[in-house]
């Protein structure tokens, strides 16, 4: 019985093992395919740059761990990335829990979104929506409010980009990935990057 625990053990670590050094893998290649993306995140960079160093402000909004990244590139903006300077203007629209619940339960969760771009948002702000499928009902809102509001509009999705990449005047990032923690890992990877282009670039 003792031996047959321990075989069970053993071969229990090496397909641990195995599973994580696959996974370590996958997350990697799906980086080195990301790669082709580097236009198309330098562009949304300076879509950035201009608008902070114009005096304008960032909005940012995503679902579950979109939501992470929407208040984790807040943090970096409005805090600091690498250098010691002023905090940039950045609205992570998914951390008002009060504004979030009463709206979503008054008028419906597609909405909860482009009812903070329509309040906060002014011409020349950025809207930044994420969503791994694209297709997120409340991120689309959004992105449609802030077309309205003559704000410019970054979309950072995967999965062949779904209803945002076809938005007309979007920037669309699309992670060459259908496997969301994939998508993610790139979505946090990109979010550093123009953190760092955001500090060198602006005054």
């Amino acid at each position: 019985m003792q031996f047959s625990t321990l075989t069970r053990l053993i071969v229990l670590v090496i397909n641990m093992n195995e599973l994580i050094g696959a996974l370590f893998e996958e997350s990697i290649e799906t980086k080195q395919r990301s790669r082709v993306l580097v236009d198309a995140v330098a562009a949304a960079a300076r879509i950035l740059i201009d608008a902070l160093n114009a005096g304008h402000k960032v909005l940012v909004c995503g679902n579950g761990g979109s939501a992470a990244d929407a208040q984790h590139f807040s943090g970096e903006l409005i805090g600091r990335f690498e250098k010691e300077r002023a905090g940039l203007p950045c609205v992570a629209l998914t951390t008002d829990s009060s504004v979030l619940t009463a709206w979503a339960n008054d008028y419906g969760y597609e909405t909860v979104f482009s009812r903070q771009v329509a309040a906060l948002g002014a011409p020349g702000d950025v809207l930044v929506g994420i969503s791994t499928s694209g297709n997120s009902p409340n991120i689309l809102e959004a992105m449609v409010e802030a077309g309205k509001k003559g704000m410019r509009r970054i979309a950072l999705t995967g999965r062949g980009g779904g209803k945002l990449k076809s938005m007309p005047e979007v920037c669309s990032i699309v992670v060459p990935s259908d496997v969301t923690s994939r998508i993610q890992e790139v979505h946090i990877t990109i979010i550093h990057i123009w953190s760092r282009l955001i500090e060198d670039g602006c005054r």
